[in-house]
């Protein structure tokens, strides 16, 4: 290979399988854009630069015996700080995990390694994933590498910057509210959450609340899909992931059109505040998918806003897990994570029943809505990146009082549990990345990534990279 930096997880593997590049040789370039890059964009909590090296000299020499080789052998693939990773620091974003070193791998990143994946990096996260910004109290955030006084998005904020500066091919997230998503379209990747349960979610603090999805970033489709080939599956120490057969996902991103497709198209849902800019590209993108043979309907879905009750049920399930902690270390949380544990804390049995009759509810009519179409395209965020301070207190002139409030795309689909995905469509005016999201229907995953890749090849992005240095001139 000429040149490893950008290079697609998938011809990584296949030149390390053909022995055209060594696994040691793919480490050492991924370790030398961290040591250039960590410094400005701040992507990891902890690499393991020493446990790398040795895991892919193993590789190397398992390549040289001809041994069965995993679908991502000798790949180098960062794990987000949320995961247990056995023998490494996991430290949840938190002061409280700031040393904590598992003895055990989470289901995740057991099967990165089973698969030959070299796992060298934690990436970056807010205290336990609560936010959609890459901040906490263990040091620098994470800088956006397109602009770096805006933020890449959270939670799996590290894993996104990683991917778009080119530290890795592929990188781990995971999805409670869009998590996924939200940095992969802050950032100019591509991001998918699965149907809940695909991937399993182990070791989880509520598996019941039915929200939290594993999942892939990458700088393509089928990377993304590779990916997935290794993670997914039934897991039986997750009760909610699923038992189905195996299924090659990259086979389902195999060229081709997607004619006959009923495709709904919503801009705002009737309610969401959105950027100028944003609608505008993202009506564009979306429009496209005519020309793939599909036919486009603009709708509005028809349900209420859900924020008030999301929101609740969000900051509930905050204070459950972390309101002994905050009074024993008030120091140790973050005020914005302060705040939403007390919401939390303060609301009743009665508003908490309500709440999650308010989302069976909206499930119906979710149902209900989709049931004569088979995608659903959205804006992916309603704004591009913000600065690194503070959430967007407008969008479009609207306030949005609550993180939920400007992620009105993202957290249904973690309510209904429907897989959807973030692709690249475009930039504003300041040259900063927006972003189109594809939902689709019940275990659709499959279609919901066919239609990715069919508008990959239509309106590819993955040739374009932020420029590091111009982005290190604006700070």
């Amino acid at each position: 290979m000429k040149t490893l930096d950008y290079a697609s997880a998938i011809d990584l593997v296949e030149a390390i399988r053909t022995r055209a590049v060594s696994p040691v040789a793919v480490l050492e370039d991924v370790l030398r854009r961290v040591d250039r890059l960590q410094p400005m964009l701040h992507p990891f909590m902890t690499i393991d630069a020493d446990r790398a090296h040795e895991a892919a000299r193993l590789a190397e020499a398992a390549v040289m015996r001809g041994d069965s080789l995993g679908p991502l052998h000798g790949l180098p693939v960062s794990v987000k700080d949320l995961e247990l990773t056995a023998g490494l620091r996991t430290t949840n974003g938190s002061k409280f995990f700031e040393h904590y070193v598992p003895d055990a791998d989470g289901a995740v990143a057991g099967r990165l390694r089973a698969a030959g994946a070299i796992l060298f990096a934690k990436t970056n996260t807010p205290h336990f994933g609560y936010k959609d910004m890459c901040d906490n109290l263990l040091g620098p955030p994470t800088r956006n590498p397109w602009k770096l006084d805006r933020t890449p998005g959270g939670s799996s904020g590290g894993a996104a910057a990683a991917v778009a500066a080119g530290i890795g091919a592929i990188a781990h997230g995971s999805d409670g509210a869009g998590s996924i998503r939200i940095p992969a379209a802050l950032c100019g990747v591509f991001g998918f959450k699965p149907s809940l349960g695909l991937v399993p979610y182990w070791p989880n603090p509520d598996f019941w609340a039915a929200r939290s999805h594993n999942g892939p970033l990458a700088r393509t489709v089928r990377d993304a899909a590779l990916m997935l080939n290794a993670i997914a599956g039934w897991d039986s120490r997750d009760p909610v992931s699923l038992d189905l057969p195996p299924r090659d996902w990259l086979a389902a991103c195999e060229p081709g059109d997607l004619k006959g497709l009923r495709v709904a198209w919503s801009p705002d849902f009737g309610y969401a505040a959105v950027d100028p800019e944003v609608r505008r590209v993202t009506t564009a993108a979306a429009a496209r998918f005519a020309e793939l043979g599909c036919s486009v309907e603009e709708v509005v879905p028809g349900w209420e806003d859900p924020s008030a009750w999301a929101v609740l049920l969000w900051d509930f399930q905050l204070a459950a897990r972390n309101l002994e902690r905050a009074r024993q270390r008030p120091e140790w949380i973050e005020p914005s994570l302060r705040d939403m544990i007390e919401h939390g804390h303060q609301a009743s049995s009665e508003d908490l029943g309500r709440a999650q009759l308010a989302r069976t509810a909206f499930y119906e009519q979710a149902r209900a809505f989709m049931q004569p179409y088979d995608l659903l395209l959205t804006p992916q965020m309603p704004c591009v990146a913000w600065s690194l301070d503070a959430w967007p207190a407008t969008i479009d002139g609207r306030p949005t009082p609550t993180m939920f409030h400007h992620l009105p795309f993202t957290y249904p689909f973690n309510l209904t549990g429907w897989p959807a995905a973030s692709l690249p469509c475009g930039f504003n005016s300041e040259g900063l990345p927006i972003a189109l999201q594809v939902v689709a229907g019940p275990h659709l995953d499959a279609l919901c990534l066919r239609a990715a890749a069919a508008f990959e090849a239509l309106q590819p992005w993955a040739d374009r990279h932020p420029d590091l240095d111009q982005a290190a001139g604006s700070l």
